[in-house]
Parts: C-alpha cells; sequence; structure tokens
C-alpha cells in the first residue's frame, strides 16, 4: 500500500549556499472508487483511510446514510493488467435495496469534477439529494450556539493535530469539533475535500450520522463542494480559515448551513446562518 509520504533530492539554498538533501513529501496516488463492481469516480489521494474517503464521498452523493446501507468495502486485487494490486482501486458494495442516484463516470459527479453542472443546477442538486435539514429544533436539541472566542480556538486545535504536516508542510486538513470546541476527528489528505470524505465516511462507518451537533474546520478556503459535504453529512457549521466562494455562500444560505471564513485569530467573517454564533454586540454600519 502506498505511504502517506515519501523521500525526493532536493536541492536546497539558503542565502547563496548549496547543498543537497533528502526531502520530505506528501505522497499522492489515484483512488478509483467503483460501486458494486463498476466504476464511479477517480480522485487524487494521499494514501490512507481510503475506506472512509469511499464512504464519505457516497455520503457526499447521496447514495449512504446509515452504517447499514454499508455492505462491504475492499480493495480490488488485479486491478492492473498483470494482476498486481495497486491499493488503489476500492469496490464498495452497497445492501440490497439502497437506490443509486443516476451517477456515473461518463456525466462527471458534479461534487467532485469542477465542470458539468454549475450555478443553480449544483443548489437545486444538493437539495433534491440531502437526507437531513440542517434545522436547530432536531430531536428537541437545543440549537447548536457558538461564541467567536470558541471559533477562534479551532484554527489552532486544528494545526495542532496535523502530525504529517509537520513533516511536510503539504496537507490539507480537516476536523470535527464538538459545539463545545473538542476535537473528535481530524484528518489530512493533498485534498481538502478528500479529508472531509474521510471525516464523514469514518462517521457512517460508526453510525454516527447524521453530525447534527458537529463543527467542520478546514484549512485553507470553503469551496462550493466543502459546504456541499457538510450539508449533505448533516453538518450545522462550517468553518474556514480562508474565504469561501460565492456558490458556497449561496448553497449555505439555502440549506441554513453557517459558514465562517478568514478565520484568523479573533477576527472572522460570517457569510450566513449568523443565528448560531452568539454576538455580543450589532454589527457596524456604514
Amino acid at each position: 500500500m502506498g505511504r502517506v509520504t515519501e523521500r525526493r533530492r532536493v536541492i536546497r539554498i539558503r542565502d547563496g549556499v548549496v547543498s543537497e538533501r533528502p526531502d520530505t513529501l506528501v505522497a499522492e496516488e489515484p483512488l478509483e472508487i467503483r460501486l458494486n463492481g463498476k466504476p464511479l469516480a477517480i480522485t487524487m489521494r494521499t494514501p490512507g483511510d481510503d475506506f472512509a474517503l469511499a464512504a464519505g464521498f457516497l455520503v457526499s452523493e447521496g447514495v449512504l446514510g446509515a452504517a447499514d446501507e454499508l455492505r462491504s468495502i475492499v480493495y480490488c486485487a488485479g486491478a492492473t493488467a498483470d494482476g498486481v494490486n495497486t491499493y488503489n482501486v476500492v469496490d464498495v458494495s452497497i445492501a440490497p435495496g439502497v437506490v443509486v442516484p443516476d451517477i456515473t463516470l461518463e456525466r462527471n459527479v458534479y461534487t467532485t469534477s469542477s465542470c458539468g453542472l454549475c450555478g443553480k443546477a449544483s443548489l437545486d442538486a444538493v437539495r433534491t439529494t440531502a437526507r437531513w435539514p440542517i434545522a436547530d429544533e432536531a430531536d428537541g436539541a437545543p440549537p447548536v450556539r457558538l461564541t467567536p472566542e470558541l471559533l477562534a480556538r479551532l484554527p489552532d486545535r486544528l494545526r495542532a493535530a496535523q502530525r504529517v504536516f509537520d513533516r511536510t508542510g503539504g496537507l490539507h486538513a480537516a476536523a470535527l469539533f464538538t459545539e463545545d470546541g473538542d476535537l473528535v476527528d481530524v484528518r489530512e489528505d493533498v485534498g481538502r475535500h478528500n479529508a472531509v470524505d474521510k471525516l464523514v465516511g469514518r462517521a457512517l462507518q460508526d453510525d454516527g450520522l447524521p453530525l447534527s451537533r458537529s463543527v467542520l474546520m478546514v484549512s485553507g478556503r470553503a469551496s462550493f463542494e466543502l459546504a456541499q459535504k457538510a450539508v449533505m453529512a448533516g453538518i450545522p457549521v462550517l468553518a474556514a480559515v480562508s474565504a469561501p466562494s460565492s456558490l458556497a455562500v449561496d448553497l449555505a444560505a439555502e440549506t441554513g448551513l453557517t459558514l465562517v471564513g478568514f478565520l484568523r485569530g479573533s477576527s472572522m467573517n460570517v457569510y450566513a446562518g449568523e443565528h448560531r454564533v452568539a454576538l455580543r454586540t450589532a454589527a457596524a454600519t456604514g
């Protein structure tokens, strides 16, 4: 199986001094996801947590929503012409009776292709496939409500949990926190969307969906794709250290997702779902 990191030779130049040394890099390999034996999607990922990644991807696509809907996930032996198992192809078998949406490799899956459907069509696709409304009154529980101070602590907690990043500097991370700010799980990958899929897939395998009392914290920006994955997993709050895209904001506003961007130190922007953030003062006008 591929490793999380690999070593490569590098020429290092520091203040005019040239030296040669090995460098630790993040491994990147393709993962083909098959559904009931048929090719479905290919993603570039950091090897590791491949079964959780595949499961989380299928949650994002509206195929899976509960642990008992998943029959098995296996690596495909003989994935190459010479019969070698590359550990880069997984086959997901789902339980009888689970309805599979019309998603094919030829059509391009809208959550990962960055092409095909866009704009209103993408928003409609999420609305029609999401299993759990992001509702504050679910199961009679009190609404999720977070203070800015709690949100401000999450990036440092995420960064402290990034073990592979410390060795490579080249990985994105995603973490699940409780509404009290406790770290539940963290995953790293070259693809930010893959890190989120690994989190969601692990929650599915543990029969933990929907994640209706959780906060999803991601490194980098908040794209439409990440907002969509949060909505599909029933997550009410998505926070990112960088900017959201316009379509991510549109999706958050339509679904009720709380979307926080530019979360750095005590500063942050709340783009949607501000009712879950305990604001002490009125917004400035000007």
